[in-house]
């Protein structure tokens, strides 16, 4: 009984805390249903123009188009630089690899300010600021350290066994590479590009520091949005970027569990 009480507590206490953490981003949605011209709560009735409004401004269209080239981009950058590094360092095993392991996470620890300051100064002579590449390679630093977490918690149950057997097959490095320990970590890996792109398509901080007039993402469009005037399109495109986020995170929830359901069928 008092296992089932504590189990009950403690399932109640993660609602509650997801609830914290979701319900004030939902605000947006009835807000992005008002009719009026301001940021308010619809009142007599519902209207969908904010949103015919963000799908038909070339500007909104633009900076949505803009968010999915450079997320798409991060993420596969990210995805190659985080996998190779995390095969790295579970191929070399050594003093030093828990080192490097940490000075390859410091992005994820940085405070993002610090970061974004850092990039300013860093792409100015480098030719870089409000460009696509210096806010795909931005986000691409920001981001691989989560795709080296995700493939490094999937290489550690991965049988190295099944390398000595593809070895002893007659295998090249390269094929037991392409062959045997990629497939095996696929998961990871998929899990890794959807964080990846979800960090770039959401991120914010950096992109107000390094991009201005040509480069205009989605979430710095909202930004000037909110301090410029108080239309509530930014309502209606912080509803589009909260389901794609949502929609991301259940397809990494059911990897995982894909994952996990083949992890169980193999034991």
């Amino acid at each position: 009984m008092k296992q089932s009480a504590m189990y009950q507590l403690l399932r109640t206490g993660a609602w509650i805390s997801l609830l914290f953490l979701v319900l004030p981003a939902l605000v947006a949605i009835p807000i992005s249903l008002t009719p009026k011209r301001f940021l308010s709560f619809p009142t007599d009735s519902l209207s969908l123009r904010h949103f015919e409004n963000l799908f038909t401004s070339p500007e909104w269209l633009s900076s949505f188009y803009q968010s999915v080239v450079i997320a798409s981009a991060t993420a596969a950058c990210a995805t190659m630089i985080g996998t190779l590094a995390a095969l790295g360092l579970w191929r070399i095993t050594s003093k030093y690899s828990e080192l490097i392991r940490m000075l390859l996470l410091l992005p994820l620890i940085i405070p993002q300010i610090i970061s974004a300051m850092a990039f300013y100064r860093l792409w100015i002579p480098l030719g870089l600021l409000d460009t696509y590449s210096g806010l795909i390679l931005a986000h691409t630093i920001l981001a691989a350290p989560m795709v080296l977490i995700t493939v490094s918690a999937s290489l550690a149950n991965f049988d190295p066994k099944l390398e000595q057997a593809s070895r002893n097959m007659g295998a090249s490095g390269f094929t037991t590479l392409r062959r045997v320990i990629l497939p095996s970590v696929r998961p990871g890996v998929l899990a890794g590009a959807l964080f990846a792109f979800i960090l770039s398509w959401d991120e914010i901080v950096v992109s107000l520091f390094i991009s201005k007039f040509t480069v205009v993402t989605l979430p710095r469009r909202m930004w000037n949005g909110i301090r410029e005037n108080t239309d509530p399109t930014v309502a209606a495109a912080a509803v589009i970027l909260v389901v794609i986020t949502l929609c991301a995170f259940a397809v990494a929830v059911r990897v995982r569990r894909r994952r996990s359901k083949t992890s169980c069928s193999e034991n």
